[in-house]
């Protein structure tokens, strides 16, 4: 029987990701919108609505999709906001941010990743959105943000990705030691960082930012 997409994405919305306290009309409406089963690898297809995190090439993967909502939801995109995704991936995402944002910039460090995202956020219709093939620990955008989103656990955050936020900007990032990871929201100030816990999960590494192995005799 073939799957009913419209209703599993109903499903997916007032199932999963409502009932995880994510209640902005917004972020809901988006993800009730957007198509998510056009950015899922075709092998996964019929598990584009499913409560998983779903394998893409070069060991990425794509958030399940009440993680997505958390994200949307905390880092609150005004319509003027200007987004930097670090991570690419699927391009679901990045799809959903630029539908809440003014404009998005997202680098992903693997160029078959970076055309096939181009090629879903085209067929989207979406046109200001722009995926950059580029590695996040040598990229320099020569600009600020008012919104950074990294989509992978740091074990620690790099200093300078911090760099990449304007004053009153915020930087969400999931950091801390696999599997008790913490979801985090950075806002700058002009008095410095304020840190926001937003909530627990466990989530693969950006390449480059894994936890140091520990020497052990």
């Amino acid at each position: 029987m073939p799957l009913d997409m419209e209703h599993a994405r109903f499903a997916m919305v007032e199932q999963q990701i409502r009932p995880w306290e994510v209640l902005d009309p917004r972020v809901l409406d988006t993800l009730s919108t957007l198509k998510r089963e056009d950015f899922v690898p075709a092998r996964h297809r019929k598990l584009a609505f499913a409560d998983v995190a779903l394998p893409l090439e070069h060991g990425e993967f794509m958030f399940k999709p009440v993680l997505e909502g958390r994200v949307l939801q905390s880092i609150a995109l005004q319509a003027t906001d200007e987004v930097l995704e670090v991570g690419t991936g699927s391009a679901f995402l990045t799809a959903c941010l630029a539908q809440l944002a003014r404009a998005v910039t997202s680098i992903e460090r693997h160029a078959d990743l970076v055309e096939r995202a181009r090629q879903r956020l085209e067929a989207t219709g979406l046109t200001n959105v722009r995926v950059e093939c580029a590695d996040a620990f040598t990229y320099q955008p020569g600009r600020e943000f008012d919104v950074v989103v990294i989509t992978a656990a740091v074990c620690e955050l790099p200093t300078h990705f911090a760099s990449w936020v304007r004053q009153g900007g915020r930087l969400f990032v999931i950091t801390g030691d696999s599997p008790a990871q913490e979801a985090v929201l950075l806002t700058r100030t002009a008095a410095g960082w304020q840190r926001e816990s937003l909530f627990d999960t466990d989530v693969p590494y950006l390449y480059g930012a894994e936890p140091k192995p520990e020497f052990v005799l």
